[in-house]
């Protein structure tokens, strides 16, 4: 295909690596990125977003699981720095062009961390005519829109694992004394690891029709894609230059949608594929096929290395109770068959000699073999399977020039995590041959990488999970909902379209459509 997008039939990388990318399965497209930015931490990712907003000429479209206007993008600036309603608010009434449309989960206020009022009543920021707030219904019962995407001009996209709301911002050193590390209201949150993937060009364009379509799902409005733009972010430089990059969408079944389920398909082909190592940080190990997958892997004559790291426990007391226990079983269950004694899950702390503090993981990244380079906002969960929303972005090297990037940011995250030059990370990596015999090296300082303790216990998964941590939709739930509200009023007029693309009056009572004009 022309414009930079291809379907790749019958590519090899190097090193007898089979290309893994396979559009119509595991991806939507692969389109090339004129540049790519690695964006490890919220400091950065929030840094870089702002000078591209402040940059955006045309269209500014943010899409989340969560969304809080009154956080400061650049906190290190002081109590005076601006917060992002009153940037978003700023832009427009300096860019008479500019039209700025924020797509949040419906459930949001209700189930996310932000501010519940100005998403359902309104705020003094949206109060023009070219800021545009919806919460997004458009979704089964138990769902959740877990996209995060900011796409800038359709000619910059911000794809990963970072809402725009509190507890997000935090720099690489995790301080757990960082004085800017504060929600609105002026309470102080853990430190939070994290991160997010800069694209621009085809690449770009490819997200931005993502965004678009769950856009007019939602409200029914077309949006035409702008002509491109030179907008990368000043001050960002690129991780990557002319590279291939894949979107890989979840969508779940609704209505007479089909479902989507690439970036499943993508986590399953990226483990079977992996010959030396896997390298995840993820904020949960929960999914049940990641059981059947890696027992295959590990039970090879000769198996990958597999690292990951994440938190020790899960927010929530019903996800610390399912998503924890079901880690707990899911281990379990792969310690039998790792003979090789291939797999380690650490969770990261920071030891300052008097406490010992834990950082929260909330990354979904993967890296395999050095060459393939995933990040997005899929969970290893089993509701990123087919129910909840999700994004994600996957580089696979197209050369050693790429390939050796791709280990550099490894490197760099484990160096991270150990407090240790990427540099020497790299040098230990070579010296044991093994990532794990590197970090277990290295593993002394004051951050640290601790095993996730593993008692003994049941291995199957846990009672009830498939009631609160579902792979799908339930089928039957979804029909009589469909049911329920397609049936003709019984005064005769017609009250179906409830989840039509159009929004009606009936259907957003509560929501803010337009900023002065809410329902």
């Amino acid at each position: 295909m022309s414009g930079g997008v291809n379907t790749r039939d019958d590519v090899q990388l190097n090193d007898k690596h089979l290309a893994v990318l396979a559009p119509g399965r595991n991806c939507r497209r692969i389109a090339t990125a004129h540049h790519a930015g690695l964006l490890i931490d919220g400091e950065p990712y929030f840094t870089a977003l702002e000078s591209a907003l402040r940059a955006a000429s045309r269209s500014i479209l943010i899409i989340g699981w969560d969304f809080d206007a009154r956080i400061q993008l650049r906190p290190q600036d002081g109590p005076d720095a601006i917060t992002l309603g009153d940037l978003l608010r700023r832009l427009v009434e300096q860019k008479p062009e500019l039209e700025v449309r924020i797509l949040v989960w419906s459930l949001a206020p209700i189930h996310a961390p932000g501010a519940a009022t100005s998403l359902v009543f309104g705020a003094a920021w949206l109060d023009h005519p070219r800021i545009h707030l919806r919460l997004d219904t458009q979704h089964p019962l138990h769902a959740a829109h877990h996209q995060k995407m900011v796409v800038i001009d359709d000619s910059l996209a911000f794809v990963g694992g970072i809402d725009l709301t509190v507890a997000r911002w935090d720099t690489s050193h995790h301080a757990p004394s960082e004085p800017n590390r504060r929600n609105p209201d002026g309470s102080s949150y853990q430190p939070v690891h994290d991160m997010q993937m800069a694209v621009d060009g085809p690449a770009a364009r490819e997200v931005a029709i993502v965004a678009h379509e769950r856009w007019q799902t939602c409200t029914g409005e077309k949006i035409h894609i702008v002509e491109p733009v030179e907008n990368w972010p000043s001050g960002l430089s690129p991780t990557f230059t002319n590279v291939p990059v894949g979107v890989s969408r979840t969508l779940p079944a609704l209505d007479a949608r089909q479902a989507v389920e690439e970036s499943a398909a993508l986590t399953e082909d990226l483990l079977r594929a992996a010959k030396r190592s896997v390298y995840i940080e993820a904020q949960y190990f929960t999914a049940k096929y990641l059981r059947r997958i890696l027992s295959g892997v590990l039970s090879r004559p000769d198996p990958p290395e597999i690292v990951v790291v994440g938190p020790l426990n899960a927010n929530g007391i019903i996800e610390r109770f399912i998503m924890g226990a079901n880690r707990e079983r899911l281990l379990r269950s792969l310690r039998k068959v790792d003979r090789k004694n291939r797999l380690r899950v650490y969770y990261p702390v920071i030891d300052d000699g008097e406490s010992e503090c834990e950082v929260l993981v909330h990354a979904k990244l993967m890296i395999v073999d050095d060459m393939i380079l995933r990040i997005g906002s899929s969970n290893l969960n089993n509701r990123s399977v087919g129910l909840d929303t999700e994004c994600d972005l996957v580089i696979e090297a197209n050369g050693p020039e790429t390939r050796h990037t791709i280990s550099q940011y490894r490197d760099r995250l484990l160096g991270e995590h150990l407090a240790v030059d990427p540099a020497r990370m790299r040098a230990a990596i070579e010296q044991h041959n093994s990532v794990i015999g590197a970090i277990e090296a290295l593993n002394g300082g004051t951050r640290r990488l601790r095993p996730v303790p593993i008692g003994k216990g049941p291995t199957h998964s846990f009672p009830g999970t498939r009631l609160l941590d579902p792979e799908r939709p339930f089928g039957f739930v979804e029909k009589l909902y469909s049911w329920w509200h397609n049936r003709p009023a019984q005064d005769g007029s017609d009250e179906r379209g409830v989840r039509e693309s159009s929004i009606s009056d009936k259907k957003s009572e509560m929501l803010p459509k337009r900023s002065g004009s809410r329902k």
